[in-house]
């Protein structure tokens, strides 16, 4: 989340971190999150720039309907021997920093390369700085469901590189990231880990920031995305093992809401919160490193 949204939530006249209060409603039938997968990625590589060893490609791919979207795959040394556990990366948005885009995990997905790990780290809606206040708030279900397929067609395109381990596939996600890598880990088993960093647990919580909803435009829109709730779906992602990780002043996420995803989630579960903002900070990088260091089986960090 980013400045911009803040400014946006106070024009509203909403208070940052507040939770919702969610109206009594009818269960909606759940979302169909599949996809044409039997689609060729059609891989292309764009450039290719090698460094300590590590191969960092950025390349296109043929997207789960229509279109391209932009990657950067980093590959282990050549001399690493497989086959190599699979990590995919879906970043935060927070403009105007510069890492609000794939280039957010670059320094991870490197790390974990020397050690013989194959990343993808992808371009999201909000890679573009001017997604939130831009948007088509009335199409917030729709974008929300075709995204989630799409985290699951870049699994397509991890997997689709020679030698992954399929055993071993991570994917980590950081605020929109967590929260729609949430979604597409519950409904895609060949994901074995997930990374939980700085999500809240609904979209509606932070999608009404702006535009401004009230009575019953804002029941409606609430239970409109309430089947995309991502508390709902990390416990659906157990037995597989999680890591969640929290900020303690974070603006966008409260505490509240933070214990709530936390309790929610199932087991195996390694629950950590800093003493940082939404970004989290040099320590919980540190924790998340060695979370999948030692769950993908890379040996001591």
């Amino acid at each position: 989340m980013s400045k911009h949204l803040a400014l946006c939530a106070g024009l509203a006249g909403l208070v940052l971190g507040m939770p919702i209060h969610y109206a009594a409603q009818t269960p909606a039938t759940a979302p169909s999150f599949e996809y044409q997968a039997d689609r060729p990625v059609d891989i292309k590589q764009v450039s290719s720039t090698t460094r300590d060893g590590v191969t960092i490609q950025e390349i296109t791919y043929a997207k789960a309907a229509d279109g391209r979207n932009e990657a950067t795959l980093v590959l282990p040394p050549a001399a690493s021997r497989g086959p190599h556990p699979a990590v995919l990366f879906v970043h935060w948005y927070e403009p105007p920093k510069p890492t609000s885009n794939r280039t957010e995990f670059v320094e991870d997905a490197v790390e974990l390369a020397k050690e013989g790990t194959v990343s993808l780290l992808i371009d999201t809606p909000w890679s573009n700085p001017k997604w939130f206040p831009t948007r088509d708030s009335g199409k917030d279900y729709e974008m929300s469901v075709r995204q989630v397929k799409e985290i699951r067609r870049a699994a397509d395109v991890l997997l689709a590189q020679p030698n992954v381990d399929r055993r071993r596939v991570a994917c980590v996600g950081h605020d929109f990231g967590a929260m729609y890598g949430a979604l597409a880990a519950a409904s895609d088993p060949r994901v074995t880990h997930f990374v939980f960093m700085a999500g809240t647990r609904s979209f509606s919580d932070w999608f009404l920031f702006a535009p401004k909803r009230e009575g019953e435009a804002r029941t409606t829109f609430i239970a409109l995305l309430a089947p995309l709730d991502p508390i709902a779906y990390l416990p659906k992602i157990a037995p597989r093992p999680v890591l969640l990780q929290f900020a303690t002043n974070d603006k966008f996420v409260s505490s509240e809401a933070a214990a709530a995803i936390a309790d929610a989630a199932g087991s195996p579960k390694t629950v950590k919160y800093y003493d940082a903002e939404h970004a989290l900070n040099e320590q919980a990088t540190r924790d998340r490193q060695a979370w999948l260091k030692r769950e993908l089986g890379l040996g001591s960090p």
